[in-house]
């Protein structure tokens, strides 16, 4: 959802090739393959199918399989996206290589070192050349970090380009027979379903918020593994769908009355649709979703999320703003600087992608 505005545009720049790598960190067909189709992608060029594994065999499996790749084919640029462990893997393997980093989503800061994602988050930023931040705090968050400004560039949110260009595919791909009104679910984050006895309470607060609008809630496999290891049953108000294509669950997003998630993106995507958010963690990467945004933080504690959810059925909801560059041309500006920057004493620019 990041790297294809960005690989789009760029696209249309005859200077440059790009090699689009795919690590296979996300290799489930719903949750990957589905991605290249509806997006536009085209396939990688290059899949090094690493698969699962803790984090660290992860990460070192994809730096062990990357590295003669980029060795190989010697990009000007490789750009990494996000904060899962195919970005830090990457950045990590091109910066021993003298290869130029970008990233984009950089700044981005939850400072809770417990999580994963912050390492990665972290580190990538150490490395990169070119940094290209989603909104004002990450450069402040960098600039805090001691990097270089110079190598700073608030662009705006790439996901939110994607958002833009689909919504209305998202908007007739939504399921038949989804109801007038409803709410949508979503938690994957291992601190939280990992955790059975909050994931029993959690399920218990949904069911008796369903008595009031019909939970629907696409289910990441992982969750589903707790859900039965627990032996939670489900209420018959939430209505446990697959794991969704993008487009459908974009489609489900807008049309919500609100969104509980543990997700960073979804806080995004919920902001510009401006949908209520309850997001069940206990801080988050994306603050300005909620100075700004329709994002609430409930934190982990399911009698907050309760409460936040009868405030929105009760008619009190947050109205929120849309961020500054969160147009739909956060791509545009990131291409152009990748260009201008990398493509001055050079005909041809060779980038690539790695996700």
């Amino acid at each position: 959802m990041k790297a294809a505005p960005v690989f789009q545009v760029l696209s249309q720049e005859s200077s440059v090739r790009q090699t689009i790598i795919h690590t296979g960190q996300h290799y489930d067909a719903a949750m990957s393959d589905v991605f290249f189709h509806e997006l536009g992608l085209p396939q990688p060029d290059i899949n090094l199918q690493v698969g699962s594994g803790s984090h660290a065999q992860q990460t070192a499996e994809i730096m062990a399989r990357l590295e003669p790749v980029v060795l190989k084919q010697h990009p000007d640029c490789v750009l990494v996206y996000g904060d899962v462990n195919s970005t830090v893997a990457a950045a990590l393997v091109c910066s021993k290589l003298g290869i130029k980093v970008a990233h984009v989503e950089a700044g981005l800061r939850s400072y809770d070192r417990t999580m994963p994602e912050e390492l990665n988050r972290v580190v990538t930023d150490q490395l990169s050349d070119l940094l290209f931040t989603p909104s004002e705090d990450g450069n402040r968050n960098l600039y805090k970090e001691g990097i270089n400004a110079e190598k700073v560039y608030l662009v705006g949110n790439v996901m939110i380009d994607t958002l833009v260009r689909l919504l209305p595919l998202g908007m007739r791909a939504v399921p038949a027979g989804v109801p007038d009104r409803f709410a949508l679910v979503t938690l994957h984050r291992p601190s939280n379903v990992d955790d059975l006895d909050w994931l029993a309470a959690m399920f218990q607060s949904l069911a008796a918020l369903s008595g009031e609008i019909e939970m629907l809630f696409p289910i990441h496999p992982r969750t589903r593994a707790r859900i039965e290891a627990a032996g939670i049953t489900v209420s018959s108000g939430i209505r446990l769908l697959d794991p969704l294509p993008y487009l459908a669950f974009l489609g489900l997003q807008q049309r919500a009355a609100f969104v509980i998630t543990d997700s960073g993106g979804i806080q995004e995507e919920t902001t510009f649709l401006q949908v209520p958010c309850l997001t069940v963690r206990e801080n988050t990467e994306r603050p300005i979703t909620i100075s700004l945004g329709t994002n609430q933080l409930v934190g982990r504690d399911v009698r907050a999320l309760s409460r936040a959810a009868e405030e929105i059925l009760s008619g009190n909801v947050k109205r929120g703003s849309i961020p500054p560059l969160w147009d739909g041309h956060a791509a545009d500006r990131i291409a152009s600087t990748l260009v201008n920057v990398l493509g001055q004493s050079r005909q041809k620019v060779e980038f690539v992608t790695a996700s």
